[in-house]
């Protein structure tokens, strides 16, 4: 269950988010900047907070045109799902694939890749905190023979855990498929973020 989750107030009517859409966009764009890790060439994790799900509730209640409350707690039921809960990271994984043919030979070979995903905490390795599939998403997941291109995937963190990443420990993430394999170490604006997640410190950037 999210630390915090996203209410209808926190949601601008259509008139008010038009007038503040181009600068809230141009800093959520930043802010998605510092929370994304790439892992090789087709791979990207992107860690949600509650402006980048709100964003997406924002740019669905415009696009679909959504003025009611009810309407608009309709969408929030869906994308509060993405936030992280207490210990937790939550990711939305993108298989970045631009080509038909690209598609169909990676994405029945990547079958399970949204469980194969790890952090790394210490040089060498003391402590891993390995993916899940978020729960309504794994339900989804009806195909055995073929892989989404989007994923949404949970990190569950023990205490001991958090602590590694909080301290001066290298934090490294990566996915390990028998398939792909990948590695990134996390910079210092990364893993800045994702401390603030993990220690109930994330806040909604001011929007008006």
């Amino acid at each position: 269950m999210a630390a915090r989750a996203l209410g209808v107030d926190d949601i601008l009517d259509l008139r008010a988010y038009e007038r503040v859409r181009d600068d809230y966009r141009r800093r959520v764009i930043e802010l998605k900047r510092r929370r994304r890790v790439a892992l090789g060439p087709i791979v990207t994790v992107v860690f949600e907070c509650l402006d980048t799900v709100r964003f997406q509730v924002q740019e669905m209640a415009r696009a679909e045109h959504i003025v009611t409350d009810e309407g608009v707690q309709q969408e929030l039921d869906v994308y509060n799902r993405l936030l992280p809960g207490d210990g937790e990271l939550s990711a939305t994984l993108f298989i970045e694939l631009t080509t038909e043919r690209d598609l169909r030979h990676w994405l029945p070979r990547l079958v399970g890749v949204e469980r194969e995903l790890a952090f790394e905490l210490g040089d060498p390795v003391a402590a891993v905190v390995h993916s899940e599939p978020e729960a309504s998403h794994a339900e989804a997941l009806t195909r055995e023979t073929v892989t989404p291109a989007v994923h949404y995937i949970r990190f569950p963190f023990s205490v001991d855990a958090k602590e590694r990443f909080a301290g001066g420990e290298p934090v490294a993430l990566a996915v390990r498929h028998p398939e792909y394999e990948a590695r990134a170490v996390l910079g210092a604006e990364v893993r800045a973020e994702l401390c603030a997640d993990l220690e109930g410190r994330a806040e909604l950037l001011p929007i008006t």
